[in-house]
């Protein structure tokens, strides 16, 4: 994250007169609350700035809760923590007119953030690594010191957020309420305290997070699971995940989906994509887009898939698109040096115009989907709303998408099996009857169940129906 200092001056001041002098007590507004120990590191592992953040950045569940709640008359309040201020500051997320609360972390987490980049050296990371894994050859060495890495973690993760600030805030946004973003994080726990303490309703989300960090997290979390005003979970899997673990009543658990605005994703003409993109017509194009994460994400079973249908259709112009990067995009493109397959083009670049994504969803014939682990997914939605039918491993939240497999515009196929994926891949690609049939089913499926208007009120239903 570069300094926030980057941004326009003009626009923070701008939000800092806008929050000081407009009285929002008439107003029904949520904090919602990053889980990430400081947002700097969220934006390090897609490589982009604060200040694009700000002023691009829509590529998300964040802000598609955001949009919907907005169209049922809810304010929003994103809170983050930085190492870049040093006292509350404001600005605005300009695509969705939406205030961002950015925090300094406390004082204390300063201190221990100070500790570990000297000790990190111990563990053979460095500081961007944020001890994410012990590069150590000997595996009872590694072994013994993965459970103290992920207990530091846990302890930095406590540490980071300012309570007394963070209360400060939320009375003078005049919050009715908090979201979190996962409740598997420790900031949930923080912030169930939080809202214990101000009388406030606190709830979490599900986007992926279905573990504890460490031992340290079981009993705060089993307190804070049973302390918090409710938790939404879109995927009936991490729904009876809950349940099982936390013996939590069925009424505090919200099914609501993510929500996609479908009419910001509207498919353009096939040719004019290709055209833009040099792509012949008579090619079947395969696009997947996204953060590159090799294994989380399946990208390595998706380049066997890959391999085996070119080897099986060496007649054929196949085409697959990869859009985005991450924090192994060098680790893929060793992968594409080292595979050289035939016509894998890969965008690798943050991409925040939602056109240029759209212009290569466009493109394409068949999306593919193989992630390992995904809370509810985003981008097979957007995909869907192109038009486009989708072939995706059975990652959580895919069979709620999927929900009736072809008849919701896609083919559902185990996680980590390559074969499983290369064969429905290949039986779109040679089928352009059912590829356009799917394709027309993941359109409808798109429009009737992700809208924001609907999904806005089932939030908006449940996260204000505790507030005084």
């Amino acid at each position: 994250m570069k300094k926030v200092s980057t941004l326009q001056i003009a626009e923070q001041l701008d939000m800092e007169k806008e929050t000081s002098e407009a009285s929002h007590s008439s107003e029904l507004t949520i904090a919602l609350l990053h889980c990430y120990d400081l947002i700097d590191d969220f934006l390090d592992s897609i490589n982009i700035s604060f200040e694009t953040f700000c002023k691009e950045f829509v590529g998300s569940w964040t802000f598609g809760y955001i949009n919907a709640l907005k169209q049922v008359g809810v304010r929003t309040v994103l809170f983050c923590i930085s190492a870049h201020v040093d006292k509350p500051s404001r600005f605005l997320h300009v695509p969705t007119d939406t205030p961002i609360c950015v925090l300094p972390p406390s004082g204390i987490y300063q201190a221990y953030r100070a500790v570990r980049r000297k000790s990190l050296h111990v563990y053979g990371a460095n500081e961007k690594q944020s001890f994410k894994d012990i590069q150590d050859g000997n595996s009872i060495r590694r072994s013994l010191l993965t459970p103290v890495k992920d207990l530091a973690k846990s302890v930095g993760s406590y540490l980071s957020t300012p309570l007394s600030v963070l209360a400060q805030e939320l009375r003078r946004e005049n919050c009715q309420a908090i979201l979190c973003q996962e409740y598997e994080y420790a900031r949930f726990d923080t912030c169930v305290v939080l809202g214990q303490l101000m009388r406030l309703p606190v709830f979490a989300t599900f986007q992926g997070g279905d573990k504890t960090e460490s031992g340290l997290e079981i009993l705060p979390r089993q307190l804070s699971m049973r302390a918090c005003t409710g938790v939404i979970i879109a995927t009936q899997t991490e729904i009876q995940r809950v349940r099982d673990r936390y013996r939590i009543p069925s009424s505090k658990i919200a099914r609501i989906f993510n929500p996609l605005d479908g009419a910001n994703w509207q498919a353009i003409d096939r040719s004019e994509a290709r055209k833009a993109l040099d792509i012949p017509l008579d090619a079947r194009v395969v696009v997947w887009h996204g953060r590159v994460e090799i294994k989380r994400k399946g990208l390595d079973i998706l380049l066997q898939a890959w391999q085996q249908i070119c080897a099986e259709r060496p007649d054929k112009d196949l085409r697959l698109l990869l859009v985005g990067t991450g924090s192994e995009a060098e680790q893929l493109r060793q992968r594409l040096e080292a595979m050289q397959l035939r016509g894998v083009f890969w965008l690798n670049e943050f991409v925040s115009d939602r056109t240029v994504i759209q212009r290569y969803l466009s493109a394409a014939n068949i999306y593919a989907f193989p992630s390992r682990l995904e809370g509810f997914p985003v981008a097979p939605i957007e995909a869907m709303s192109c038009g486009l039918p989708v072939v995706a491993a059975d990652a959580p939240g895919v069979p709620d998408i999927l929900e009736e497999g072809e008849v919701s515009g896609g083919l559902v196929v185990p996680r980590g099996d390559a074969k499983a994926l290369a064969l429905a891949l290949g039986r779109v690609l040679d089928d352009e009857a059912l590829s356009y049939q799917l394709g027309q089913n993941a359109r409808r499926r798109a429009e009737s169940c992700f809208l924001p208007q609907v999904i806005g009120k089932q939030l908006r239903d449940v996260l204000l129906s505790h507030s005084a």
